[in-house]
């Protein structure tokens, strides 16, 4: 997920939301966030990703949720199926049966794999009790997604990336317990503008790009209790693990988390 410039505060402001939702228990002091699972080996946002996730100790697995024409839930991150299947369209113009006829293509390593669109039920039964879930809310009902997620009693096992004022000001009514995180907006770039901003929208955590936080602004997140697990993710990522550790940060989005566990035990983090 790239950093998104979020919308300021005009539509925000008027939630009287204050209290800040607990996050999920995590066994780890520095979290790690698999992006779109962990597609080291398979495909994203794939069964088989989350279950290599969950294999690997990974906090979080991050997915993408999407609604097809016939109102299923499904994981996907692009909002057609071109790039991922063998199939062409909007995820929003396939009825879930169509859907289901077609397969996700491992095509960087064996394109003679195949894995099936995964449903958004198909994530919480892999999931519970195993892994916590980063959900980016790409398209969706919050009340049919809130009412999924208690049907398999998922309510702290969960935390809702928002991309849109609408989003935050729905799930705020619908489900308020549930933590939401946004990314850093491109104008805060002091202690004083975040203080302004979190006051104005009030969230569970913070994400965005590593590279567009200060170290002012991060401790100024820091000491109002709102952790920033941003996204780190890049071909290159690896080479800038050190530098994100040493400003401060204790919980990344990755491409690589095997990896990065790894780097995080070699180092006393984990």
């Amino acid at each position: 997920m790239k950093t998104v410039a979020l919308f300021a505060l005009l539509l925000i402001c008027h939630c009287q939301i204050n209290a800040q939702m607990p996050l999920p228990k995590s066994k780890h002091k520095f979290i790690v966030i698999a992006h779109r699972g962990d597609h080291v080996e398979v495909p994203e946002n794939t069964i088989a990703s989350f279950e290599h996730a969950i294999k690997n100790t990974v906090d979080y697995v991050e997915i993408d949720l999407r609604t097809t024409k016939d109102s299923v839930l499904v994981i996907m991150h692009d909002n057609t199926v071109d790039r991922m299947t063998n199939g062409k369209g909007k995820v929003s113009d396939l009825t879930f049966a169509q859907l289901s006829r077609l397969s996700i293509i491992d095509k960087a390593k064996d394109s003679t794999k195949k894995y099936p669109v995964p449903t958004f039920e198909d994530v919480l039964k892999t999931c519970r009790n195993k892994i916590h879930i980063y959900l980016d809310y790409k398209s969706a009902d919050v009340a049919k997604t809130y009412q999924m997620i208690k049907k398999y009693g998922m309510e702290h096992q969960i935390i809702v990336y928002i991309n849109a004022p609408s989003q935050y000001t729905d799930w705020r009514k619908i489900a308020p317990e549930m933590p939401l995180m946004l990314s850093l907006p491109n104008d805060v770039k002091t202690a004083d503008d975040l203080n302004k901003f979190l006051l104005a929208t009030p969230v569970a955590l913070l994400d965005g790009d590593y590279s567009d936080y200060t170290s002012a602004v991060l401790q100024a997140a820091v000491k109002t209790g709102i952790p920033a697990w941003p996204d780190i993710q890049s071909p290159n990522e690896a080479d800038n693990w050190a530098a994100a550790i040493k400003m401060g940060f204790r919980g990344l989005q990755t491409d690589h988390p095997a990896a990065l566990i790894e780097y995080l035990k070699k180092n006393g983090l984990r």
